[in-house]
């Protein structure tokens, strides 16, 4: 007999904060081809040969400042979520990470002894990318076919645009909100621009105008829309005008075109159209990590202040906010359904 699970897949992170964890955990994140798209002589080349002989050193000084007592950030809060969603739902629920350790692997595995056949897993990204959503499916399909056959898995899509996670972000803001500022900027993970145009099968991505369009058949696969789109419905959700709110990308890596406005140079920038006093929220992320909690709330402060700015409210991820885990109950339960329909 048919038994269900749940398997919440985030990004994963460093074992420890130790340069050669750090290490090892870059050399499989970025050696991704759905990261670095690079041929794997080139991909080789500019990661291990470049990349990895100087920034383990830096990214595990970055992660020391926001390592907490039980460990990774990112790692805890997924933790988090598990343990309230179980207190929720009659399935088992595991999670794994699509980088180090727990992995899909074995996050499947613990599934699969507790007799489970049908999996749902749900990458936790609200917007589809090639680095993200993408590469989660690929692996998990690649892990399931090598060592579980006769699991089957349905896939939670993107909910960037669900009116129930739209609901619940626009009010984990609201709540959040400083009383007075004068911008609110959403800063979401930025990706190449090439990699608009290899996610889209449609082949009618155009970054022009596409983007604002009402529909394009390229939106349910574009990262950039979707993030545009998220904006729209929680400023109208919160009652904010369009030029209250600012959308920019961070992250950047290397020196290819990604999507623009980046997120730095707009912290820099704000302070000289007007704008001392900023709210800034990170929508493409459901759990603080480094990116949220040290390069936005550290860095990027120290960015917007220095530029002049005079207050900086660094907004946090729905982490494991209980409204936030009904809306994770509701959209597992929903992909349940689709066993009926094999």
């Amino acid at each position: 007999m048919a038994k269900k699970g749940i398997l919440l897949v985030n990004l994963g992170s460093p074992k420890s904060t130790e340069v050669e964890d750090v290490k090892t955990y870059l050399d499989e994140f970025l050696m991704d081809e759905k990261v670095i798209d690079y041929r794997w002589f080139f991909r080789t080349l500019l990661v291990r040969g470049i990349i990895l002989k100087t920034r383990p050193q830096k990214s595990a000084e970055a992660y020391k400042t926001v390592w907490t007592e039980d460990g990774s950030p990112l790692i805890v809060i997924t933790q988090q979520i598990q343990k309230k969603l179980q207190k929720l739902v009659d399935v088992p629920v595991e999670i794994g990470m699509r980088y180090a350790e727990p992995s899909i692997q074995a996050g499947i595995q613990k599934l699969v002894d507790q007799g489970v056949t049908d999996i749902v897993l749900f990458p936790l990204y609200p917007q589809y990318a090639m680095s993200t959503t993408e590469t989660v499916i690929d692996k998990a399909e690649e892990v399931r076919k090598a060592f579980f056959p006769q699991t089957r898995i349905s896939y939670v899509q993107p909910f960037y645009n669900r009116e129930i996670y739209i609901n619940c972000l626009a009010e984990s803001i609201r709540e959040k909100l400083p009383e007075n500022f004068d911008a609110l900027q959403f800063s979401y993970h930025g990706v190449p621009e090439r990699h608009l145009y290899k996610t889209d099968p449609t082949h009618t991505c155009n970054l022009n105008d596409c983007c604002s369009r009402e529909s394009n058949p390229s939106h349910q696969f574009c990262y950039r829309h979707q993030c545009f789109k998220t904006t729209e419905l929680v400023l109208a959700k919160l009652g904010l005008p369009r030029d209250k709110a600012i959308i920019s990308f961070q992250s950047r890596l290397g020196k290819d075109k990604w999507i623009e406005p980046y997120t730095d140079a707009t912290l820099a920038n704000l302070p000289k159209n007007g704008v001392k006093n900023l709210a800034i929220v990170c929508p493409a992320f459901v759990s603080d990590c480094l990116e949220t909690l040290e390069e936005i709330s550290v860095e990027g402060k120290e960015h917007f202040l220095h530029a002049g700015g005079e207050n900086f409210h660094y907004i946090p991820c729905l982490n494991d906010e209980d409204h936030w885990i009904e809306v994770v109950k509701t959209l597992c339960e929903e992909k349940m359904n689709d066993f009926y329909l094999v």
